[in-house]
């Protein structure tokens, strides 16, 4: 399992409010380009986000769905890119003085993309999933000012 770490300067249910807007995840999650649809209850354990990856001609029509949540805490999907791979995402929050360091861990479970060599992969899940926290960071700080001056939906 590959992990990454991020210290952002906001507070794990910031972060969190983005993780849990299932009509957010293709602008944080590197590769996601399109959510076509999102299960009501969302992100309640078995509920799914239906999504693309990739552009068009070669755009791939599938879903992630949640395995497990703690709130402000915990969020793990089954990730999917089939017939590519399937594979499990944690992102963890830990409060760490005023800000939360962020945790994303991935690991290929399902598919030709599990019989990829670690040191192969290794590289590109770390600077995929390093650009990911970066964006969930960018996205709650961004929420985090929209709510301190009450201007959030009218940009």
């Amino acid at each position: 399992m590959q992990s990454v770490q991020l210290s952002i300067p906001t507070t794990p249910d910031r972060i969190f409010s983005v993780l849990a807007d299932g009509w957010a995840y293709a602008s944080w999650v590197v590769g996601a380009s399109h959510i076509r649809d999102v299960d009501e209850g969302f992100p309640a354990v078995g509920t799914k986000i239906h999504h693309s990856v990739g552009g068009w001609p070669a755009m791939v029509k599938d879903d992630s769905e949640v395995l497990e949540i703690e709130p402000d805490r915990l969020l793990v999907l089954k990730v999917k890119v089939w017939p590519l791979f399937a594979g499990i995402v944690r992102v963890e929050l830990e409060p760490d003085g005023t800000g939360t360091v962020a945790t994303m861990s991935e690991e290929f479970v399902d598919g030709p993309g599990k019989l990829l060599p670690e040191p192969l992969i290794a590289p590109v899940l770390n600077a995929r999933n390093r650009e990911s926290l970066k964006r969930l960071a960018a996205r709650a700080l961004k929420d985090d000012r929209y709510a301190a001056d009450g201007s959030r939906g009218q940009r």
